[in-house]
């Protein structure tokens, strides 16, 4: 059997019509959740970027012990074991910040892409491509966000992105396209040596993260009325900052780029039936994490705030021998999950004295979800649990979640020093999440009031409160031993 893990970044799940949107347009991503096992209540536990692949990569918890850093010597990733199984592994990602100096998330795979120029990612540095910083709107850099840097280093990061993508001439130029065209080149040079099972492939895809600039066409598809004004493709901060239309406008920019990222999605998926690979191949859909796009008052992750528009992810499994085909999953599950379930899918055992480097890979502290695809389990779990390493823990037990809000000025995501926070949270908060939320078209949105957490019940149901927080304190002390 091989192994295909696709990974969009940022996608929200209320952005699909699987998930049960009926106004964005993701008709590839659609037809694949009907072979697939869809999972409801997928959380990402540690927070963001890092962290989450972290987990995905070890099948370890990282919220209580680590945030954004490398993989450690001692970790066991996925690739290696694979790899240690006669697997032909590759990772092709234009994620750059796995590509950071000493990050070290190559390891295990025999062939890796980087595919650069995302973000701020110093990949153009040419003084003399010149960019049009006139075109852009100047919130795009101008908002206070996530980071203590001051507005022009903001602009030149802006910049930076600009001159990366300044050589782009159309839509096969946009980052997701050449991510989904290297995986296809890669498999295609596997089947052409012979080499149709035993395939690893991580393809990583940064988008639909911000920058949010699809193609024009795919913008409008979504478009709020009335918008002229110049783009917002990278603003972040307060909804304060911007004005009703220019959210809507945001919100537009990252539908649009939702629904390319389904095209070429859909584009890849076709090069693998194509090249024979379909009927033996294990394919895993899924996202790091969610975006805030107005809720709660924040756009963009400029805030260590795990709620559900940020923590709930993508999460779908289409085995070849059709296990788990149109089944939907409410039990909550999580990204530690994952390296379990394809260790199970492949009949590898790993709760065994066998050891790879010195670590046991019985030390994963995720579950296979082939019991909850089979229908044998019900659940694997109680509850799930996210947040932020250092700055936030929430828990959610399927009628309530709480967030708890750790020590002021802790590290937030890169590890780099304190952040002093303007909105910075300290009272616990309670909430009764709306199930099945699903947020309206751009035009309609207005964010005080379309949100999946609206009451902070804190005061009125104490005791209710008081057992999540001893629950959350118990699993976090339970992985401290």
């Amino acid at each position: 059997m091989n192994v295909i893990v696709i990974m969009l970044d940022s996608l929200r799940p209320d952005h699909l019509g699987c998930y049960g949107n009926r106004w964005i347009k993701t008709p590839n991503i659609d037809e694949f959740a009907r072979e697939c096992t869809i999972f409801d209540r997928a959380y990402a536990e540690g927070l963001p970027t890092l962290p989450v692949r972290t987990a995905l990569f070890t099948g370890r918890y990282t919220l209580p012990f680590r945030g954004w850093q490398r993989l450690e010597p001692d970790d066991v990733p996925i690739a290696e074991i694979l790899w240690d199984r006669g697997f032909t592994t590759a990772l092709i990602t234009d994620t750059y910040h796995m590509h950071k100096p000493s990050m070290a998330y190559e390891r295990g795979f025999d062939y890796v892409e980087w595919i650069r120029g995302q973000e701020s990612d110093p990949y153009i540095t040419d003084p003399n491509v010149k960019v049009d910083l006139e075109r852009w709107h100047h919130k795009n850099y101008s908002t206070e966000q996530y980071f203590s840097r001051s507005v022009e280093e903001r602009r030149k990061f802006f910049i930076q992105y600009l001159r990366n993508t300044a050589h782009w001439k159309g839509e096969e130029d946009h980052f997701v396209v050449q991510v989904m065209k290297a995986g296809a080149r890669w498999l295609e040079k596997q089947v052409g040596m012979g080499r149709k099972d035993r395939l690893f492939l991580w393809l990583d895809s940064f988008d639909p993260h911000e920058p949010w600039d699809p193609p024009e066409e795919y913008y409008e598809l979504y478009a709020p009325p009335g918008y002229e004004d110049k783009p917002i493709i990278w603003g972040g901060g307060s909804v304060k900052e911007f004005t009703e239309l220019e959210i809507q406008h945001i919100r537009a920019q990252y539908a649009g780029e939702v629904t390319l990222v389904d095209k070429w999605f859909g584009w890849f998926i076709g090069r693998v039936k194509e090249l024979g690979l379909w009927e033996n191949t294990l394919i895993i859909l899924l996202s790091d994490h969610g975006e805030p796009l107005g809720e709660h008052g924040i756009i963009r992750k400029v805030r260590p705030w795990p709620y559900e528009e940020l923590s709930r992810i993508v999460l779908m499994v289409r085995h070849p021998d059709g296990m788990g085909r149109g089944r939907r999953v409410r039990a909550f599950v999580e990204t530690v999950d994952v390296m379990p379930t394809i260790l199970d899918c492949l009949n590898l055992e790993y709760h065994s004295e066998q050891s790879f480097w010195g670590v046991k890979v019985e030390n994963m502290h995720g579950r296979t979800l082939l019991p909850l695809m089979k229908g044998e389990m019900e659940a694997i779990k109680d509850f799930a649990i996210s947040g932020h390493y250092k700055r936030s823990w929430s828990i959610r037990d399927g009628d309530y979640t709480l967030y708890i809000w750790l020590k002021p000025g802790a590290e937030y995501q890169w590890g780099l020093k304190p952040i002093e926070m303007r909105e910075e949270k300290v009272k616990p908060e309670l909430y009764k999440t709306e199930r099945d939320y699903v947020p309206p078209l751009p035009r309609d949105y207005n964010w005080r009031e379309d949100l999946p957490e609206k009451e902070n019940l804190i005061d009125v149901e104490e005791d209710v409160a008081k057992d999540l927080e001893l629950k959350l304190r118990r699993k976090i002390l339970e992985l401290l031993e």
